[in-house]
């Protein structure tokens, strides 16, 4: 499922609780956006179409929850990229982000972390 750069800013409200009038969805977004309600009414309407979300009759207004998982959605994402841009490879992307000085002395760490719980998986 594709889901644009706006639509998943709506998703992310959604993820963190649900479930929520459009009123409420634009409140939520009223710090980190500058959307109209039209707008998130329009964008909730799409994520509708698409099916990743649901909406409930409540008195007057919708309620909307997500269908979609953002782990599911996180994991075709991540796996869309990698594709696109390193042939479906890991090791090219961390290779990228170290040539370009991107990987703090944490993210190392957790790197090497995940190596070795990944290796002692395997034995």
């Amino acid at each position: 499922m594709q889901i644009s750069d706006a639509e998943s800013v709506v998703m992310d409200v959604l993820w963190q609780r649900h479930p929520l009038s459009a009123e409420e969805v634009v409140a939520a977004l009223a710090g980190a956006q500058s959307w109209q309600e039209a707008t998130v009414k329009t964008l909730l309407n799409r994520l509708l179409n698409k099916g990743a979300i649901r909406a409930e009759k409540d008195g007057r207004r919708y309620l909307y929850a997500p269908l979609l998982k953002r782990e599911d959605w996180v994991m075709e994402e991540s796996q869309g990229l990698l594709e696109r841009l390193f042939g479906g490879r890991v090791a090219p992307l961390v290779a990228h982000f170290s040539e370009h000085r991107k990987l703090s002395r944490k993210d190392i760490a957790e790197l090497r972390k995940l190596l070795d719980e990944l290796d002692d998986e395997r034995r």
